[in-house]
């Protein structure tokens, strides 16, 4: 009985987690594919959406179950790389309308894979940000 209560209150948990991740899902963002770097081949590649906060952006793997983002991109120092079409087994996921990006922040490298109108809205994120010049210091 204890054991069967116990089964039920995890698949409540998964439930509710579901249902969260589902409204986070819900709330927009980019279709976008991502990997963390190194990877080998077509390897790594998750499905997800991304949203562009003011100092960062958050990516949302489509199959988590985690509560906050899964893999999050810093603004401040983040270094766009070479560009690239889908090559070998990427096509199993990817059109040619698509171009993977090169992403460094600092503290990880990744691949962004995007459709050239998403490409665009990330490029103007990237070069919106304020020079650390500009930026005030804490008084």
């Amino acid at each position: 009985m204890v054991l069967l209560i116990i089964l039920v209150l995890l698949l409540v948990g998964v439930a509710l987690a579901s249902i969260y991740r589902f409204i986070m899902l819900r709330r927009g963002g980019t279709s976008a594919l991502l990997r963390v770097l190194p990877a080998k081949g077509g390897q790594g590649w998750r499905h997800g959406l991304i949203r562009y906060e003011e100092d960062r952006l958050v990516f949302f793997k489509l199959t988590s179950l985690k509560f906050g983002a899964d893999s999050t991109i810093q603004r401040r120092g983040i270094e766009v790389g070479e560009r690239r079409g889908p090559v070998g087994d990427e096509y199993d996921i990817m059109t040619d309308e698509i171009i993977v990006t090169a992403v460094s922040d600092g503290t990880g490298g990744y691949e962004l894979a995007l459709d050239r109108g998403s490409l665009a809205a990330f490029q103007s994120w990237v070069e919106s940000r304020p020079s650390d010049r500009v930026r005030r210091r804490p008084s």
